[in-house]
């Protein structure tokens, strides 16, 4: 399954390490386990987007992923892929830009022909450079917010629940930043999503940020005395505020790190699909 991580670290702009293949497995189990592709994503200081990401495939070389890499952003966004659809290949790899805006997803839904032809209806179909489902997702996200002057939370609201009802869906996880806020999504119930609202400590309190899950780390100790928002595919260390999102919510992190949650989608998809439904690749790559 998926991986997904998105830190937003407030106004001000911090140092994060990451490492995104950070688990203590044996050789053995990595041949069987090891991601499609990975990528972190980043905002400098004028909020230009960057990304660093890379196809990766059992037979390569994991180095990118591996190693440490030292980053500067007021939010971040990791991703470590087990491919559903397309090929390993850069422009199938997360995070996806479109707009000045950073996406991630984990999950999977079918009649992919169906959304193109709502994409070109939209005239965004040029934003798809790939084969993913995710890159779909995120451009009709993309042309929803376009058609509400912008407003982001809207292009969401629109475009999952046009997919909720229209086309099959097994999961449409994600999240999406911008320089100065955060957006997540879990919809419906298939796959969890969890997250952190760290508050200012005291300087005696203090305590560099140190995250993990099975597949991604990040450590700050510029982190250490300020608040901070996290969301993970899991509990990323034993802070019992972890919690884990209701199916259904849409979770917006402003820039003073105000989280407000709503619910406006459908209860369930028109068409659910169960892990039976999906290709054997695809039904892999959605096992925890």
């Amino acid at each position: 399954m998926c991986r997904l991580f998105g830190l937003h670290a407030g106004s001000q702009p911090v140092r994060a390490t990451f490492w995104l293949l950070d688990a203590p497995d044996s050789l053995a189990d990595q041949s069987r386990r090891e991601p499609d592709g990975a990528g972190i994503g980043t905002f400098d200081a004028d909020g230009s987007a960057h990304v660093a990401k890379q196809p990766l495939a059992a037979w390569e070389d994991h180095a990118f992923a591996r190693e440490a890499r030292v980053l500067k952003s007021t939010t971040f966004l990791a991703h470590v892929r087990y491919a559903s659809t397309g090929a390993h290949t850069m422009v199938n790899t997360h995070p996806f830009e479109q707009d000045g805006r950073l996406f991630a997803h984990n999950g999977t839904f079918a009649d992919l022909e169906r959304l193109d032809h709502r994409l070109a209806e939209f005239g965004v179909a040029d934003l798809v450079q790939g084969q993913t489902d995710s890159e779909r997702l995120f451009a009709l996200i993309t042309a929803e917010s376009r058609r509400a002057d912008g407003n982001i939370g809207k292009g969401i609201t629109q475009a999952i629940s046009w997919i909720a009802t229209e086309l099959p869906v097994f999961s449409l996880n994600f999240i999406l930043t911008t320089a100065t806020e955060l957006w997540a999504v879990r919809y419906p119930d298939t796959h969890e999503l969890h997250i952190l609202e760290r508050l200012p400590a005291r300087p005696d309190e203090a305590v560099p940020l140190d995250a993990r899950s099975t597949r991604i780390r990040a450590h700050s100790k510029d982190l250490s005395p300020s608040g901070h928002v996290l969301i993970a595919t899991e509990p990323m260390d034993d802070n019992q505020g972890w919690s884990p999102l209701d199916a259904g919510a849409l979770v917006h992190v402003s820039p003073d790190l105000g989280v407000t949650t709503s619910y406006p989608f459908p209860e369930a998809p028109n068409h659910p699909l169960s892990l039976s439904d999906l290709s054997p690749s695809a039904a892999a790559s959605q096992k925890p």
